[in-house]
């Protein structure tokens, strides 16, 4: 029985670790591609107005292209995500509750240990991906807040506030 029970958790820790390197793989890739988006939301709003209408289309569609990119790679990654968890559960679950009755101290305790392990290395790179998730927040703030500035360049009549003209009021 301690056979089979250590052969269990060995198994179940194999798919553990399998998973959780597939998940760290993922999460890269889409803090990467959100690093792409930030790189790219920087330059358009260092270029903003000093483009034609033309070259800024052409710069929206690299954004919208990064954006699909980024957008299939956090599919990705929360696909495999739902998948660490049943193997996180699977591991944490029966090894641990059949290792100790079946006399297979060793195997619980070095299971355990390997969950913290890469519950550790998972949370360390959920928290590259959550900073660079901000980051791209306030790249898009920024570039909001120059494409409104952009806009506040021109004449006031333009924007319809001739209330504020003083020769157009009536007194």
């Amino acid at each position: 029985i301690r056979r089979a029970v250590s052969l269990v958790t060995d198994s179940t820790a194999t798919l553990l670790s399998q998973t959780t390197y597939a998940l760290i793989e993922a999460l890269t890739e889409y803090t990467k591609a959100i690093y792409t988006l930030v790189s790219l939301y920087k330059q358009y709003s260092n270029l903003l107005g000093k483009m034609n209408s033309d070259e800024v289309d052409a710069v929206w569609q690299v954004v919208i292209g990064a954006r699909v990119d980024m957008t299939t790679k956090q599919q990705e990654y929360l696909r495999l995500e739902s998948s660490w968890m049943t193997a996180l559960r699977l591991c944490s679950c029966d090894p641990g509750c059949r290792s100790f009755p079946a006399g297979a101290d060793q195997a619980s305790v070095t299971a355990r240990s390997h969950i913290q392990v890469l519950k550790s290395q998972v949370q360390e790179v959920r928290l590259l991906s959550q900073k660079a998730e901000t980051k791209l927040a306030e790249a898009q703030t920024d570039e909001l807040i120059k494409a409104r500035g952009e806009d506040s360049s021109l004449p006031q009549g333009v924007l319809g506030n001739s209330d504020d003209d003083p020769y157009l009021r009536e007194d």
